[in-house]
């Protein structure tokens, strides 16, 4: 029987971390390693997003989990914002990050001579050894290749790195949004909006329906069925194995303005998956048995946020992966519907005060806060008013056992889409 061979080289999970309970939440789940952005100078603008006072607690948390933190200052920079930037590379530096993620050459500059890691983002577009090399000789310890390669590619890439001894590893991405232009680098929402994407602030026109006219008939057409600027989502659950085997060092969730269940789903999913293929490479039942385990994990993956899952460029163009509807396919709904008033350690059980829709047996919550992450329980069991119920409404006061959670912790019902 054919046994799927697998390098046992070390494979880094680098998870997103929109806010303090996102990080958190990453680093509950296994990440390896964490990436943020600080105000200005990421891609995502829309995130919560840090700012240097934030940065020793961050640290402290990374060095709690044994995981490595890195800080993204990945958009263009302008003349009239070094010095501020400049700022936040040494405040980088003096907390102790272990890389800055950039692609303007500004930035790199100003990690050179502040004598901190980077690492080259997607946003320079990667997409051959020259590149490689040429990043690798400014000093760049890992590299973001394209979205756009396919697994050839990239093993062609590695394979090259290795022979050549070159001291860069590199990375890429397994899950989350794809971007409709190359490597992000898009103008319509500057075009429509006078928000950039190129700055972290596009509000992703490409997502929505459209109507074509034509003005010699006045005939118009909706191009909704096909969204045909949204792709759906990166998901490479099922062929890690193929990635590792491609010598990919690092490979990276996308989703910083995305929820922390999200978080917290897609990244233990891939802890899962990456620790079975280490693990398990040499089992004679391994392509079996991660078929069955990945299938589980994907069906995880489809209750948070999704648009529809595409295995992107790694087998080619993806010329059909287009959603079919606006918004997400999540298989699960978040409803807020209170906040935790207080917990009992000894006893091990929750207060929640119930301030919208209601609670009812058997349904399931997630509570989630910058200091627990995400915290996901069943309520079969609770008591209402200090009295056993299976039904709750705005107002009552709801205890019941869960995990450690902290006062002003918000809760969500989830919930089957129908």
């Amino acid at each position: 029987m054919l046994v799927t061979k697998i390098p046992a080289h070390s494979v880094e999970l680098i998870a997103p971390a929109g806010d303090m309970t996102g990080l958190l939440t990453a680093l509950k789940a296994g990440a390896d390693a964490v990436y943020f952005g600080a105000e200005g100078y990421n891609m995502r603008a829309g995130s919560s997003n840090f700012t240097p006072a934030d940065f020793p607690a961050i640290q402290a948390l990374c060095q709690e989990y044994h995981a490595k933190g890195y800080l993204a200052l990945n958009t263009i920079v302008y003349d009239g914002e070094l010095k501020r930037m400049k700022q936040t590379v040494t405040a980088a530096k003096k907390a102790g990050f272990d890389a800055i993620i950039c692609s303007d050459m500004a930035v790199i500059e100003a990690c050179r001579n502040a004598d901190m890691a980077f690492h080259i983002s997607t946003q320079a577009s990667v997409s051959s050894y020259s590149a490689v090399k040429f990043y690798a000789s400014l000093g760049a310890k890992m590299i973001v290749l394209a979205r756009e390669l396919t697994i050839e590619q990239v093993r062609h890439i590695t394979d090259k790195i290795k022979d050549d001894g070159l001291g860069v590893k590199i990375e890429c991405f397994v899950h989350g949004a794809m971007c409709v232009a190359v490597s992000g680098r898009c103008f319509m929402s500057q075009d429509i909006f006078g928000r950039s994407a190129n700055r972290g602030q596009c509000v992703q026109p490409c997502r929505r329906e459209y109507i074509i006219t034509d003005p010699e008939e006045n005939k118009e057409l909706a191009l909704g069925t096909d969204y045909v600027m949204s792709p759906q989502d990166l998901c490479t659950i099922e062929f890690i194995d193929v990635l590792i085997d491609a010598g990919i060092s690092a490979f990276k969730i996308e989703g910083r303005s995305r929820s922390p269940e999200y978080v917290h789903t897609a990244t233990a999913a891939y802890r899962t998956a990456i620790d079975f293929c280490i693990n398990r490479r040499n089992d004679p039942q391994f392509r079996k048995e991660y078929s069955e385990l990945t299938t589980k994990l994907k069906e995880d993956l489809a209750t948070v946020y999704n648009r529809g899952f595409s295995k992107g460029f790694y087998f080619g163009k993806p010329l059909d992966a287009w959603v079919q509807e606006y918004g997400s396919l999540a298989k699960e709904k978040k409803t807020f519907i209170g906040d935790i008033r207080k917990y009992y350690p000894k006893a091990g059980v929750a207060e929640i005060i119930i301030l919208a829709r209601g609670l009812k047996q058997g349904e399931k919550l997630s509570i989630q806060g910058p200091k627990t992450g995400v915290v996901t329980i069943m309520a079969d069991a609770f008591l209402t008013n200090d009295l056993p119920d299976n039904d709750a409404h705005k107002g009552d006061n709801v205890t019941l056992k869960c995990a450690k959670v902290r006062k002003n912790d918000k809760v969500y019902l989830l919930e089957k889409r129908k």
